[in-house]
């Protein structure tokens, strides 16, 4: 048993309709999150930041005047006092104000930058898990020049960082609560589509059965109305049809079946005067017996070709019946063959042990014991094997001839009426009907003929219930 594959489940339209809304909306509701987590963190960040930049500016500036260039070890300690943070800097040159913060704190990219440009600089940092914003300020005279002092001041990030985490959290409590959801609004999708697709299954399945009748009613005016109506409209052009087709079948039936009637009077005539014929050929001239013979072969094959019609239109028409009798089917067939000249020898060979009873019709099993045979005899080649066997509650009889076979292209329809293995041969013995007659009869046994080669031949097997059902 083949194991079932992972993403088996999702085969059905329903698992796949849900899925696909589920991993929309889910996609939506991620994105949403992810896109408001971001635009809050810079936020956020930015306030702090801007705040930071913009109150040690004014400070600076405020100060400023009041301090003498170039200052000394006290002045720039004063500078340092007067930024009003623990955490500020005042460097010039090789002097350091003394603060908490160390000239080693800051960020050397950040140094670089403030002693290169006459802009304000700052950097976002991560110490030991700590997020740190560090803000440089290269200062400017009041005429606009270097000064030489270089102002740095930190801000600790921790309560934003906080603020930013839990932002973070719920976003993706938001984004599980959509699972559940989007699976639900899904299912609901599901259902409103999905309903009319079952229905025109339904429908289809009834419509395979042969209820040519069933309809659908559109609702809307959307694609699947459209199909429903569409539905409706093949499935009346089918009714119409298929009623046409069986028509003209039962007329084309009847017609065959009364022909056939009606060609058996004359038929019987011609046979008993054919025989006649037969009979007095010798006495004839050569043309003549010539002639009489040519008249007699063609008038028995059209009095065997509506002897079948005859056969098959019962069939079509259900009046074909069964007279069970109890039988040794091995004195059944030997019969058979004797009826019709074909003894066991080097071309025949048969096997068919005695003892074996089966409840079947006589004459019927006659007719397909015959066909089989005899088509083995004729389009086969020798030696034609016939082999008896029991198996469990059936009779199976095989006949295997040693000739062409069957073409691959005439094996599936073998048992197909007016079908000939060679095409060219129009005027062949056989009707094309022997075969299919056969199966009808094994059929109405409850059983079956089936055809296939053997590499070296054909092999028919035909399968006999012992008893009736």
């Amino acid at each position: 048993m083949t194991a079932p594959r992972p993403w088996s489940w999702l085969a059905g339209l329903r698992p796949r309709l849900v899925a696909a809304f589920a991993v929309i909306m889910i996609l939506g509701a991620t994105t949403a999150a992810g896109a408001s987590y971001v635009y809050a963190r810079r936020a956020i960040l930015e306030g702090i930041q801007d705040q930071t930049m913009l109150k040690l500016r004014d400070q600076i500036a405020a100060y400023l005047p009041t301090l003498s260039l170039p200052p000394t070890q006290a002045g720039l300690d004063a500078f340092a006092t007067a930024l009003k943070s623990s955490n500020a800097l005042v460097v010039y040159r090789d002097l350091r104000s003394s603060s908490a913060l160390s000239i080693d704190d800051v960020p050397g990219d950040l140094r670089q930058a403030v002693a290169t440009s006459t802009n304000i600089q700052f950097q976002r940092v991560d110490v030991a898990g700590f997020p740190l914003f560090f803000v440089g300020v290269p200062v400017q005279t009041a005429q606009g020049r270097p000064s030489g002092l270089e102002v740095y001041a930190m801000a600790r990030l921790t309560d934003q960082q906080e603020a930013i985490d839990e932002l973070a959290r719920y976003a993706w409590l938001f984004s599980a609560l959509a699972l559940p959801i989007a699976v639900g609004v899904a299912l609901l999708a599901a259902r409103q589509v999905l309903r009319p697709v079952r229905a025109l299954n339904t429908a289809a399945s009834q419509l395979g059965r042969g209820r040519l009748d069933v309809r659908l009613r559109a609702k809307g005016s959307d694609e699947l109305a459209q199909l429903v109506t569409t539905f409706n409209h093949t499935a009346a052009e089918l009714e119409r049809t298929v009623g046409s087709l069986r028509a003209m079948e039962a007329d084309a039936r009847r017609f065959v079946a009364d022909v056939s009637h009606e060609l058996r009077t004359p038929l019987a005539a011609m046979n008993a005067v054919t025989d006649v014929l037969d009979e007095d050929a010798e006495q004839l001239p050569p043309d003549t017996a010539v002639a009489a013979r040519l008249v007699s072969a063609e008038t028995r094959r059209l009095t065997r070709l509506v002897q079948d019609l005859i056969e098959i239109s019962r069939f079509d028409a259900g009046r074909a019946e069964l007279r069970r009798e109890r039988l040794d089917v091995a004195t059944a067939i030997t019969d058979t063959l004797a009826a019709r000249g074909w003894e066991a020898g080097t071309d025949l060979v048969t096997d068919l042990p005695p003892g074996i009873t089966a409840s079947l019709d006589r004459r019927r099993l006659d007719i397909v014991v015959a066909n089989l045979v005899g088509n083995a005899l004729r389009h086969g080649a020798p030696p034609v094997e016939v082999v008896l066997r029991p198996e469990r509650g059936d009779v199976v009889l095989t006949v295997t001839d040693h000739g062409p076979g069957i073409p691959a292209d005439v094996l599936p329809k073998v048992f197909d009426r007016f079908t000939k293995a060679d095409t060219a041969r129009a005027r062949s013995e056989g009707s094309g009907l022997g075969l299919s007659i056969a199966r009808e009869n094994a059929r109405l046994h409850g059983g079956d003929i089936v055809a296939a080669n053997t590499g070296t031949g054909a092999r028919f097997e035909l399968r006999l219930p012992r008893e009736a059902w």
